[in-house]
């Protein structure tokens, strides 16, 4: 079987089928044989009548021993029965509004019936069970696979398994790897993952899947990293003015702000292009090191290009780098989605003149039709909500113009140095003298209205206040405060004749810029929004943060989102409001009431959650992994950085193809759902 051939070659899938199986992301065998569970369904079989709870799903072999007259319920509903007997003891089987389940069961033939099995007395009554497949006794973990549309588990397995009896597949590590980390073969890993025998059969197979994904993300970055030291960038020299810019701030740099500039500046300076990775707490100054190296570039007569993850930042960067360099002749561009088609047509023809301007923007700077011409710096901020790819593609405008990225979420210093081995590392550590900390305080849901009183006091003083829901709207499934809801709870009690409005994704983006900055004149007090607010938003008078359901973000999120105040001289407050129902809840909430410093709270949240959730969000699918993570994973990233290290060192041809391979090899299934 060539599994590069369509899936609609497969037995059993016609035009329909193949159509549903392509919304899902499935186009060829291939994809269909990377196409893992999203989860698992751990289901015990033949157990002891008296180990039955009636909580979790079991497969029990069930001897049908009669049938029941159809009962038709005061609602109108048909109830179906069935009796079966199971060691012994008769278990009831009910199907609402399915009369033809009769059909599916012969008198005295037994079935694998699996279902929720509840003790009455001696007896057992299920509510409609499915038959489970014949050796279903033998495989107690059913895969749960992401699916869309009436696409089900069974169709999606039964075409798995029939690829699977016709192939073998090839290992792609070197066997004294696979030896010496005593990780299982490729072949068995996924005839594991998708029909896992066991649950030790399942961890063999993931570590081994995670170990070949981690393996080819750190051989990306570090060959990435050799190739760039291999090339000849551009040599900028360190421009006189530099010093007057330096002298005409108003504020002085901190230490660790000159630190930082420094570094940039021996990169800028030197023949290879600059790779490096500016990590900075919230407020910590982190823009005006960018304004700096830019202004350096653009005197050295080459295009400076800043790419920000929202309008809301652009602008605010727009804005910020406009009034620090008025005084020294520099161009400043904006260019997002949100601007004119003039606009958008002026500023393409003065980037393609090559003229030394910077231009700052959103992923409007990536479209095919803005042809930098002279580009020797590109920066990216907020660099986890960017793809490689879109780095990629910003940077490939230029010829190896220097490469600076920027965040704000911190990340303790040794997992950096694995999850950005392509980067050079460089960290502003220190707030600049001003800051205030921000006072941060716990409430219950039971005690939420404390914290809006608090609010009222805050905009009485004249101060204004951000109120931050996980939701938009509200879902009846989560019982979590969304800002539809709060906005109309609260607008007409608490806040009676207050400002009020709401902020969220789904507004365009020239309605939420509006919004901002209505807030930002004072014209708007209190803010509802989602953590659309996380970044970019700086308003110097917002004193008090209210963070809904502060359980359901993560540490490092909440951090970001804290961020928002304390940006003025006012003492500022954030309040965080939740359900704090077991220990490790409590003590992430007291983490966050007793430190304002991110990096701690960054090691804190990885000890305490391993990781996956430190954004608050899975993250691994940004960098292209699909079933690793970088957190919960970091011992096998360690290893298989070692290993990958080794490999390209060795510079041997059979290791560089083969590298090529396996980079090949995970690249086709990195689009899929993360493993959850």
């Amino acid at each position: 079987m060539n599994i590069s051939m369509e899936i609609s070659t497969l037995k059993g899938v016609g035009p329909k089928l193949s159509e549903k199986l392509n919304r899902c992301g499935i186009f060829t065998i291939y994809d269909l044989l990377l196409y893992f569970p999203r989860d698992y369904e751990f289901i015990r079989s033949d157990i002891d009548f008296n180990e039955i709870d009636g909580e979790e799903k079991q497969i029990l072999s069930c001897r049908v021993i009669g049938y029941d007259r159809d009962i038709k319920t005061k609602t109108g509903k048909i109830i179906t029965t069935i009796k079966f007997d199971y060691k012994g003891h008769i278990v009831v089987g009910k199907w609402f509004n399915q009369r033809y389940i009769k059909n599916s069961y012969r008198l005295n033939e037994s079935y694998e019936l699996v279902g929720k099995f509840k003790k009455v007395g001696n007896l057992l009554e299920v509510i409609n069970p499915i038959i489970g497949c014949r050796d279903a006794k033998k495989s107690e973990i059913i895969p749960k696979y992401p699916l869309k549309g009436d696409l089900s588990d069974k169709i999606i397995t039964k075409l798995i398994n029939q690829i699977l009896d016709e192939i073998v597949i090839t290992d792609n590590l070197p066997e004294i790897m696979l030896e010496k980390y005593n990780m299982i073969g490729l072949d068995r890993a996924i005839r594991e993952i998708h029909f896992p025998k066991d649950k030790n059969e399942l961890d063999k197979a993931l570590v081994r899947l995670k170990f070949q994904e981690l393996f080819t993300y750190s051989m990306k970055l570090l060959l990435l990293k050799n190739n760039l030291r291999n090339k000849n960038g551009i040599s900028f020299y360190w421009h006189k003015q530099l010093t007057n810019l330096k002298e005409a701030l108003p504020f002085k740099l901190t230490e660790a702000q000159t630190k930082v500039v420094r570094e940039i500046l021996r990169n800028q300076k030197s023949n290879y292009p600059m790779n490096r990775l500016v990590q900075g707490d919230v407020g910590s100054g982190k823009t005006i090191v960018a304004i700096i190296a830019m202004f350096n570039v653009i005197k050295n007569g080459f295009q400076a290009s800043l790419m920000a993850p929202t309008e809301i930042l652009a602008n605010q960067h727009y804005k910020e780098t406009l009034k620090i360099l008025e005084a020294f002749d520099v161009e400043v561009e904006l260019l997002t989605g949100s601007t004119s088609l003039k606009e958008k047509k002026r500023i393409k023809e003065r980037i393609s003149t090559g003229e030394p301007i910077i231009v700052i923007g959103t992923h409007a700077l990536i479209q095919e039709d803005v042809d930098f011409t002279n580009l020797g710096l590109v920066i990216t901020d907020e660099q986890h909500r960017f793809g490689v790819e879109q780095r990629n593609k910003l940077i490939n405008k230029g010829r190896r113009p220097d490469v600076l990225v920027m965040t704000a979420t911190p990340i303790p210093r040794t997992l950096a140095l694995y999850m950005y081995s392509d980067l050079d590392v460089s960290i502003i550590d220190k707030l600049p003298p001003g800051r205030k900390k921000i006072a941060t305080k716990f409430y219950s849901e039971n005690d939420r209205m404390l914290a809006y009183k608090l609010a009222l006091d805050e905009i009485r003083k004249g101060r204004q206040v951000y109120i931050v829901c996980p939701l938009i709207e509200e879902n009846e499934k989560m019982e979590l405060n969304s800002v539809e809801k709060l906005y109309e709870e609260l607008k007409d009690d608490v806040f009676k004749n207050v400002s009020i409005e709401i902020l969220h994704g789904k507004m365009k983006p020239k309605e939420k810029d509006e919004l901002i900055n209505l807030f930002k004149e004072d014209k708007i007090k209190v803010i509802i929004s989602t953590t659309v607010i996380e970044v970019g938003v700086n308003v110097p008078n917002a004193s008090m943060m209210i963070i809904e359901n502060s359980e359901r973000f993560g540490l490092a999120q909440l951090h970001q989102l804290r961020g928002r105040v304390g940006r003025g001289e006012y003492e500022s407050y954030c309040i965080l409001i939740g359900n704090a129902k077991n220990q490790k809840t409590k003590k992430r909430m007291e983490i966050m009431v007793e430190s304002t410093d991110g990096f701690y709270i960054s090691e804190q949240d990885l000890k305490l959650r391993g990781a996956g959730e430190m954004f608050g969000i899975r993250q691994s699918g940004d960098i292209g992994l699909v079933l690793a993570d970088i957190y919960e994973d970091i011992d096998i990233l360690k290893c298989a950085r070692y290993e990958a290290n080794n490999l390209i060192s060795s510079n041997e041809i059979e290791h560089v193809k083969l590298c090529r391979e396996i980079s090949n090899s995970i690249e086709r299934y990195s689009r899929y759902i993360c493993f959850n």
